[in-house]
């Protein structure tokens, strides 16, 4: 769906040699079944994996990453999607989503269904019915950003470890996010912004505090230290 959202095209062996190959020797190497591989026609460098598990995956760049990344720097970020898949996160992400859905829910139901009202039946005070009504969501928001932020973290280590170069990484996390700061992926929306390495919606202020990534500079701090 995300793929047919971003007009995604599958490759193979002989439309994008290099590319596949890549994917291809770090599946080997991390011991996993061989994904499909997507490019995206975008003039800003990002990339993303999806699959509900490693035997359904696949991984996607856009066409500015290919161009713009050496081949280390290009393998570091395959190998930050390829312990995505590894690390089963999009099937996490979604659990998490569902649960912060489940949550606000609960929240707002429960205000409306007598979770307003004491055990005698006399009103609650209003105020605090309407801060439990904003903060619960609130919270169940926080959470699922707080489990998109360390699944990336992990995903930055177990990258630097498969493609066994972390400075790498580092390099091509840097460089996507200078992009990032300067214009948004056309197309780009919010319900997909933590499938990507980089969040397309860097450049944008009032979306740090809810941002589905940690701060790259962090991140690339981390990769520095492996390295």
């Amino acid at each position: 769906m995300v793929l047919a959202q971003y007009r995604a095209k599958q490759v193979d062996k002989r439309s994008a040699p290099k590319l596949y190959a890549m994917v291809e020797r770090l599946a080997n190497k991390a011991n996993l079944p061989m994904p499909k591989v997507y490019i995206i026609d975008s003039p800003v460098p990002n990339a993303f994996a999806t699959g509900r598990n490693p035997e359904h995956a696949a991984v996607a760049v856009n066409t500015a990453l290919a161009d713009m990344l050496t081949e280390d720097e290009l393998e570091g970020v395959l190998a930050h999607e390829l312990s995505h898949v590894k690390n089963r996160d999009i099937l996490v992400s979604t659990i998490a989503a569902t649960m912060a859905g489940a949550i606000s829910t609960i929240a707002q139901w429960g205000m409306f269904l007598g979770g307003g009202r004491d055990e005698n039946g006399e009103s609650r005070n209003p105020i605090a019915t309407i801060l439990v009504m904003i903060l619960a969501p609130l919270a169940a928001m926080l959470i699922q950003m707080g489990i998109s932020r360390s699944r990336e973290y992990m995903a930055d280590k177990s990258g630097g470890e498969m493609c066994g170069n972390p400075d790498a990484l580092a390099d091509a996390l840097l460089k996507i996010e200078a992009y990032a700061k300067r214009r948004v992926m056309p197309g780009a929306t919010e319900a997909t912004a933590h499938m990507f390495i980089i969040n397309p919606f860097s450049g944008i202020d009032a979306k740090k505090l809810f941002s589905t990534h940690p701060t790259t500079a962090e991140r690339v701090k981390l990769l520095r230290e492996q390295a």
